[in-house]
């Protein structure tokens, strides 16, 4: 049991390892300049919590969505931002998402002309099925740039389909290493906050089984 323990360990703290994995799953990013041009980047939630001491949000791993998508507006590659998403907790814990991305935008200097919200929405499913209702409004929106994290594409991308909306896809904060290969301490020295990441890859991939399964994609 103890070797059995031991292996289980080295395994899932590995970094290459979980990296190789990681790489047949997640939908490979793109350098900015080779993104074309869409009429609308829409930003997924689950990008921030709520600081109640200071009434403000506070940004996680996944705000690099955000951080790309002014990127890619501010570049000409997109020329309006969604941002959907209300907030995924069971209680009201004072993140209202969208509206509050809204509000940073705007102080941030982006016209609210070139700013969407879809507020409602609680889950991936949700978020595809409340934007089609928005998008739909925009006779002259016509192509889609899906900003997500890279982990979390393969599921946004079918919910979208499903959704009637065809999106291309920019993948933000990836896990793996895209060209396979690693740095030396990656491979031989343990890392425990890889336990974290295979949770999220598995949370990942059951979640894309479970939304088979429920008709959603």
């Amino acid at each position: 049991m103890k070797w059995y323990a031991l292996g289980i360990f080295l395994f899932f703290t590995n970094t290459h390892i979980f990296s190789e994995f990681c790489r047949v799953w997640e939908i490979p990013g793109k350098r900015i300049e080779q993104v074309g041009n869409y009429d609308v980047g829409i930003v997924l939630g689950g990008m921030f919590e709520y600081n109640g001491d200071l009434d403000e949000i506070s940004i996680r791993r996944q705000g690099d969505r955000l951080i790309q998508a002014v990127t890619l507006y501010k570049t000409g590659k997109v020329k309006k931002l969604l941002i959907t998403g209300d907030s995924g907790y069971v209680t009201n814990r004072g993140l209202h998402e969208a509206k509050q991305v809204k509000e940073l935008l705007l102080k941030w200097g982006i016209p609210e002309i070139d700013i969407l919200t879809e507020e409602k929405s609680i889950n991936t499913y949700e978020n595809a099925i409340e934007s089609a209702k928005i998008l739909n409004e925009y006779k002259e929106i016509k192509s889609y740039l899906l900003i997500t994290s890279g982990i979390h594409m393969r599921r946004a991308l079918a919910c979208f389909a499903s959704a009637g909306i065809k999106c291309e896809s920019f993948s933000t904060d990836l896990y793996a290493n895209q060209t396979g290969s690693s740095h030396w301490d990656q491979y031989i020295i343990p890392n425990v906050d890889n336990f974290n990441t295979w949770n999220k890859l598995f949370k990942e991939m059951f979640g894309y089984i479970a939304y088979e399964m429920k008709g959603y994609i």
